[in-house]
């Protein structure tokens, strides 16, 4: 014969484990918000304890959701990749000639990789390491730039040696480029000798890389 008193305290186990659920993620969904606020207006270097204090929970609760920053920055991510998939799909329903639309693609892409200060070297080491937590991330969106690689391919305008992997090298590596000549302007005496030149601009030198690209994709 089963116990009363058993019988009495299952629910209430069950409405504690439940809070605590709910308490753990709202606690996570805290950070991950905190952390895009963070990495927004100081970029990914900004340390983890940090985050944490900002967020109003202790180191253990941040690590214990989010045992790396790669993890954190992952989750984070996922909230720009969203938005990047809105604008896939805002270009798909354009009705745009194949060609103007995997350029736009590609400008979304550049304006995605460039979300965060930094974040085109986690975006590198992602592509080079599938264990990596963003290394899903960037499958996805190869795979969207394939979807507008493959149209443009068949009207003719892209080259067909070109594959999208290489396109999502090409834009991370102008993002990579833009962010260094970027962080040049920081006034670093360690980095004068790397500056852009008298009359230049890291936007100069952004769009000049941009129409390399975009040469490099067309077909002539």
């Amino acid at each position: 014969m089963s116990d009363p008193a058993a019988r009495d305290d299952a629910p209430r186990t069950r409405n504690r484990h439940r809070a605590v659920r709910a308490d753990a993620r709202r606690n996570r969904d805290k950070i991950v918000e905190i952390a895009a606020q963070i990495f927004a207006r100081e970029g990914l270097d900004v340390p983890m304890d940090a985050i944490a204090r900002r967020a109003g929970v202790g180191a253990g609760t941040l690590y214990r959701h989010f045992p790396t920053r790669q993890d954190l920055l992952g989750q984070v991510l996922a909230q720009r990749t969203t938005d990047l998939t809105r604008r896939c799909r805002e270009i798909e329903g354009a009705a745009l000639e194949p060609g103007e639309a995997l350029e736009r693609w590609l400008d979304a892409l550049g304006e995605w990789m460039r979300s965060y200060d930094g974040l085109p070297g986690p975006l590198r080491e992602a592509y080079t390491s599938s264990s990596s937590p963003l290394a899903p991330t960037c499958e996805e969106v190869i795979e969207m730039t394939r979807g507008f690689l493959e149209p443009a391919q068949r009207a003719g305008v892209a080259r067909a040696e070109v594959d999208a992997d290489t396109l999502y090298q090409a834009v991370l590596a102008m993002a990579w480029v833009a962010s260094a000549v970027e962080g040049a302007g920081d006034g670093a005496d360690d980095v004068v000798a790397n500056r852009p030149a008298e009359g230049d601009s890291g936007e100069e030198s952004r769009s000049g890389l941009v129409a390399l690209v975009r040469r490099g994709w067309r077909r002539s």
